[in-house]
């Protein structure tokens, strides 16, 4: 199964906790206490998304956090690239820059596997902040595939 880590999934929590009023400086303890995480674990993400410029931090008594743009203008690729970095599946490369795999030259699938990563990012950069504070429209359901074992047999 493929993932996002614990803490982007916190981040994106974070993130649209603060999107239900973008306006409003949000103070760390407030965040924390909101979204169910411990105050340390809140700050290191609201640094985080700070320094990716997805937030704006305000120092003193009544400082805190506040989007740096409008919830529509945010995607849900935007805070997972700046908590995970850039979204792929595998270490295969793009066109525009060069991937992590030693064998990336020579390899049979990399141009499929470039293909899912783009599709997946598209997905993700279709998603706004803005609608992940809305209840979906309409049920999701997940299509799955037998398991191999539960596979008729030829």
């Amino acid at each position: 199964m493929i993932r996002i880590g614990k803490l982007t999934d916190y981040g994106i929590l974070i993130m649209t906790h603060l999107a239900h009023d973008p306006e409003r400086l949000h103070p760390a303890h407030e965040v924390a206490q909101a979204v169910g995480v411990n105050l340390p674990t809140a700050n290191k993400l609201l640094k985080t998304l700070a320094r990716s410029g997805l937030l704006e931090s305000h120092r003193g008594t009544k400082g805190g956090y506040l989007l740096s743009r409008s919830p529509e203008a945010i995607t849900m690729v935007d805070i997972i690239g700046a908590l995970e970095g850039p979204v792929g599946l595998t270490d295969c490369g793009t066109a525009e820059q060069p991937g992590n795999c030693q064998r990336e030259g020579s390899c049979s699938v990399r141009a499929n596997w470039q293909r899912i990563s783009q599709a997946v990012h598209d997905a993700l950069a279709s998603v706004t902040l803005s609608e992940m504070i809305l209840p979906p429209s309409q049920p999701i359901h997940f299509m799955t595939r037998p398991s191999a074992s539960l596979r008729p047999q030829p």
